[in-house]
């Protein structure tokens, strides 16, 4: 294992914000004066150096353990978390850094998709590309594209739609068929290249792509497109659900669609939360024209739209995040409700044989509460919740 050195200090991956804000700046001083020539240094190479520099895989390292540092394969890395650093901050500088295998299992939510996780090392990775790239693609999106955004998330999107609905009487809702499985590698790519020119995160970017090319294999169902040929089917594509380049990706992906439908379409009431968007129109043939145009624009990104699309009366409600929005009110999908029900049951017997605690209980139905309120909920909460007393005597 490598030892630290003078040139970077011993760290506490956890102490406060100005300490560490303090002992970062410290350390890159030291790095840029020991670098030669570092100020004849191109952008180019000061980007990708500054992806791979100690005090960014840090801050990674923080990012990607927030909240998990219970969890044994966190709690390894973090037992010798500097040695771990530099042997990423060699790698990634010499170029022989490689992802890990995924660990991959389905889940029923309430479909059924499969969730891979990357290693640990490989997650800190994730972060110290997205804490460089994100910014630049950042501002590009569009305003209201709200997955996986600072000051964005489910619920501002839910308020944005139900604004759209008292101002707008019609609405297309809109979902992309097997989208992660979908995602065209070449594609993919050259939206990445519009923006990154640097080659070295460029291959980073490859790396990451080409590790999680078959982990989707089998949950796609081959779509031909026109002009293709029978080695279409052999085309790399997929993203690992689970990843943040993944989630970060996506966004990249659907950003020149977001774009179209802004710029082209003139839609002025559009809002997309991954791979579900909604567009609002004063009639039902606006819509109608709008969703021909979409199909036709989605295939060459070689996406399609689930057929089950229609243009509705807002009044009728529509499904978005889990809920049913209507002008004046939002209900939870009876699919969630179920769901929801199912599982407090199965928590409730688990805690009543002892296998799980009080604690981690309150922690699942305080995150459900705390989803569920952006709705009409109330008397829902109180049916749901009142329903089932807990068994056993297994304390917290």
């Amino acid at each position: 294992m490598r030892e630290a050195n003078n040139n970077c200090p011993a760290l506490s991956p956890f102490g406060t914000a100005r300490d560490t804000q303090i002992q970062v700046i410290g350390t890159f001083a030291k790095h840029s004066e020991q670098i030669e020539g570092a100020k004849c240094l191109s952008p180019l190479v000061k980007m990708y150096r500054k992806l791979s520099s100690w005090e960014n895989l840090l801050l990674a390292y923080r990012k990607a353990s927030k909240g998990k540092r219970g969890h044994p394969n966190v709690a390894a890395f973090e037992h010798r978390f500097e040695d771990h650093l530099f042997e990423l901050e060699d790698e990634l500088r010499n170029f022989s850094y490689s992802p890990g295998k995924y660990r991959s299992f389905h889940i029923h939510e309430p479909k059924r998709r499969l969730i891979s996780a990357a290693p640990f090392r490989d997650r800190v990775v994730h972060h110290a590309l997205c804490n460089l790239i994100e910014p630049i693609f950042e501002r590009s999106f569009i305003h209201d594209s709200y997955a996986n955004r600072v000051g964005k998330g489910t619920h501002r999107a839910l308020n944005r739609a139900q604004k759209f609905a008292r101002r707008y009487p019609y609405v297309l809702q809109c979902d992309l068929r097997q989208f992660f499985p979908s995602v065209d590698h070449a594609i993919l790519r050259q939206e990445i290249s519009r923006k990154i020119i640097d080659e070295n995160v460029r291959w980073l970017c490859d790396s990451i792509m080409q590790s999680g090319e078959k982990i989707l294999r089998d949950e796609y169902e081959m779509i031909y497109f026109a002009g293709d040929n029978l080695l279409a089917i052999n085309r790399p594509r997929g993203l690992p659900i689970g990843n943040l380049t993944s989630q970060f990706w996506a966004n990249v992906y659907m950003n020149p669609f977001d774009h179209f439908v802004k710029r082209e379409l003139h839609c002025k009431a559009y809002l997309r939360y991954v791979d579900d968007f909604l567009l609002f129109a004063e009639d039902k043939k606006t819509l109608n024209q709008w969703k021909q145009a979409i199909g036709s624009r989605l295939a060459r990104m070689r996406l399609t739209i689930h057929p089950h699309a229609q243009a509705r009366p807002v009044t009728e409600g529509f499904t978005f995040l889990g809920f049913c929005i209507f002008p004046q009110k939002r209900r939870l999908k009876r699919q969630k409700r179920l769901y929801y029900q199912r599982k407090l049951r199965e928590m409730a017997s688990a805690y009543g044989s002892g296998d799980i605690s009080l604690t981690e209980m309150d922690a699942s139905v305080q995150g459900w509460v705390n989803h569920v309120r952006y709705g009409n909920t109330i008397g829902l909460r109180k049916a749901i919740l009142g329903s089932f007393l807990l068994g056993g005597k297994h304390g917290t």
